[in-house]
């Protein structure tokens, strides 16, 4: 750890992630201290964070903008990074943050994600560099109320670190897309909630815009099959959640 840097608390929330939050922790060593907000894991992850010092905390769930909030707000230190459970802070990563905490510039950082997907990193299109706004001062930040696609929100300018954060994606495609049927059946319901009006122009155009943007346009073809098969699926998870909006519509109109 740098000495005379601001003392910084590492917050992620938890379910059920035994498998690959170990790579996380460990990753996390640098930080003044972990907070781990878990949701009533029955595979072992609440007593695995416990062996590597986390503070547990159980919390039922509030959906994802809320329980980040919700996590953030029980750490020590007013400045945080938040990770997910299938994410590790690189080595040049970590440099990068005590650096910048020695003396923050910003009030909050945003630095690159790099997505391993079956088993290769996507350095093209969808996959990078997507940005991250990861670390804050939670005094000057925040984690928007959004029940999914949650993000950080500030009215400070954000700086920008050099490293990798590495996002360890399902391997398993079965298992991969069993998350994202969940992903898009809450933003189906988000969009419903408020009233999104959806076409058959968004329905269709979205999904090919995407591929057009991201596979071409963005070099995702240099990832090769793996990076086409993460594309595809995210086209149809575009396709998927307005779909989704457009029965629950149609149900509301039949009741």
């Amino acid at each position: 750890m740098v000495a005379d840097r601001q003392a910084l608390s590492a917050v992620l929330i938890t379910l059920n992630c035994a498998h690959s939050l170990r790579a996380t922790l460990e990753s996390l060593a640098f930080c003044d201290e972990i907070v781990v907000v878990d949701s009533a894991s029955t595979d072992g992850t609440p007593e695995l964070a416990a062996s590597f010092g986390a503070r547990v905390i159980t919390e039922s769930w509030r959906g994802f903008g809320p329980q980040k909030q919700f996590a953030i707000d029980q750490a020590a230190n007013d400045w945080v990074l938040c990770v997910d459970s299938d994410e590790i802070v690189s080595d040049a990563l970590c440099k990068s943050i005590e650096s910048a905490l020695v003396a923050p510039t910003y009030k909050a950082y945003e630095f690159p994600r790099c997505n391993r997907f079956l088993g290769r990193y996507l350095r093209h299109g969808e996959g990078y560099p997507d940005l991250s706004l990861r670390l804050f001062n939670r005094k000057h930040a925040r984690w928007s109320d959004d029940v999914v696609h949650e993000k950080v929100i500030t009215l400070d300018v954000v700086g920008q670190l050099k490293g990798d954060l590495l996002h360890h994606s399902e391997e398993n495609i079965e298992s991969y897309l069993s998350k994202q049927n969940r992903y898009t059946t809450l933003a189906a319901d988000a969009m419903f909630a408020e009233g999104v009006d959806v076409s058959f122009t968004k329905l269709f155009l979205s999904p090919s815009f995407r591929f057009i943007k991201f596979y071409v346009l963005r070099g995702g073809w240099m990832d090769g099959l793996p990076g086409l098969i993460h594309i595809l699926i995210g086209c149809f998870n575009s396709f998927a959640k307005y779909a989704k909006h457009f029965e629950l519509v149609r149900r509301q109109s039949h009741n």
